[in-house]
């Protein structure tokens, strides 16, 4: 019997991953090599990873060590692991179970592969971190600035096309949507890219660009290029985006409505 505490959370992976296996017998070995065989989230997250990872320049294992390091060495990672998988589940509904995001969404592999990246930034080992970051952009198709802080309960849904600066900060409970970016807006050195508050929703195509602050609970339309603040609770639509709509209600990133 194992000695480990009752994980509810690991407990539905582990449902979900043995029903499926059942189900599909082409995806049992993938299910039970990727999920199956081990004994912890940590554990699946640090061997999912470093398999996608892996190149013939860097070794899966020592990938997968490198991530467990990592997960042992700042418990927030996984903290904010999990709650981005609740994100995914409860604001996608593409998103049918726990193990889904785990195994088969690219953003929410780039997001918990920047948190490792972010995790070697801050210990002074940022060769290796600007390393994995190119190696996680051309695996996932999303440019996250090691260096960039970012929340938890963050939903990065598809993924493809997004940018975030080395500058950029990312509040707790935010939906970011394919294709944006999160950028520069010249040439200057410092601090020079977007805060996004707790429960923004950036909507596909959009682009924050300078060091601006996007309010809590606001909107940023589809295909908007925002050069300015905006303010909490409002939405903001365009090019260059204005002000469409103020106080609005709820928390935009959990709602996921597109319409401003």
């Amino acid at each position: 019997m194992s000695d480990m505490p009752y994980d509810p959370l690991w407990s539905a992976i582990l449902l979900e991953a043995q029903a499926a296996a059942e189900a599909e017998p082409l995806l049992a070995s993938f299910l039970h090599m990727t999920v199956l065989r081990h004994r912890s989230l940590e554990d699946v997250l640090a061997f999912h990873l470093s398999s996608k990872l892996a190149s013939p320049v860097m070794d899966a294992r020592a990938l997968m060590e490198l991530f467990r390091e990592g997960f042992d060495s700042d418990p927030t990672i996984i903290a904010s692991v999990r709650a981005d998988i609740e994100a995914c589940y409860q604001r996608d509904p593409a998103c049918d179970g726990y193990a889904t995001p785990l195994l088969y969404f690219k953003g929410f592999h780039a997001i918990q592969s920047q948190r490792i990246t972010h995790w070697l930034w801050q210990n002074d080992r940022q060769p290796l971190a600007l390393f994995l970051q190119n190696r996680i952009s051309e695996i996932t198709g999303a440019d996250i600035h090691p260096a960039a802080r970012l929340g938890h309960g963050i939903l990065l849904d598809h993924g493809t096309g997004v940018v975030v600066g080395e500058t950029a900060v990312i509040g707790n409970n935010v939906s970011i949507l394919h294709g944006v970016t999160l950028g520069g807006s010249g040439k200057e050195r410092g601090d020079r890219h977007p805060k996004i508050g707790d429960g923004v929703m950036l909507g596909a195509g959009s682009a924050v660009l300078g060091n601006i602050h996007v309010g809590e609970c606001a909107k940023v339309g589809a295909g908007s290029v925002v050069l300015d603040d905006v303010p909490a609770h409002c939405t903001v639509a365009g090019v260059p985006a204005r002000v469409v709509s103020q106080g609005i209600g709820g928390t935009p990133a959990l709602d996921m409505d597109q319409r401003v």
